[in-house]
């Protein structure tokens, strides 16, 4: 189901930046104060995908999962941002653990600057950049989440 949260969460957090050759994964500490990049995951089929995704929920104790959502500039919704959203909706369904969407559109932008600027390889950057970019994405929605938990505008 997904929801949308107020208050800070009590447990690991995972976060999902979806893509349909791979899938870019963060994870935080068990206080969900800090984003870990967690490498990504190369998409084999939808089922596939949900049940390594379930194993690595089980195997972290994770508690709560954050969904990149690519919308538009103008903040419309496309094509991708409908994969997102079901692919979220999967997540949530398979394996009983609330799911939020979070807008994501300056984070793979953001990852790919990141390591342009570093000297990885081509190759290599190219893996990096999902996983880079669920960790900004996770990074974001900790800071939101533990600001509106303190009161502050989210």
């Amino acid at each position: 189901m997904l929801v949308s949260v107020d208050m800070r969460v009590r447990g690991p957090v995972l976060a999902l930046d979806y893509g349909t050759r791979r899938i870019g994964l963060a994870v935080s500490d068990v206080e969900a104060s800090f984003a870990f990049p967690a490498g990504f995951l190369a998409c084999r089929g939808r089922k596939r995908d949900l049940a390594a995704l379930g194993e690595l929920i089980h195997e972290r104790d994770i508690r709560f999962v954050v969904v990149g959502l690519p919308l538009h500039m103008d903040g419309s919704r496309g094509e991708t941002a409908l994969a997102a959203e079901k692919f979220a909706n999967e997540v949530a369904e398979s394996t009983g653990l609330p799911v939020e969407l979070i807008d994501e559109r300056w984070t793979t932008q953001a990852a790919e600057r990141a390591l342009a600027e570093s000297r990885s390889g081509r190759k290599k950057r190219r893996t990096a950049v999902a996983a880079t970019a669920a960790t900004l994405l996770l990074r974001t929605w900790l800071e939101r989440t533990a600001n509106a938990a303190e009161g502050e505008p989210a």
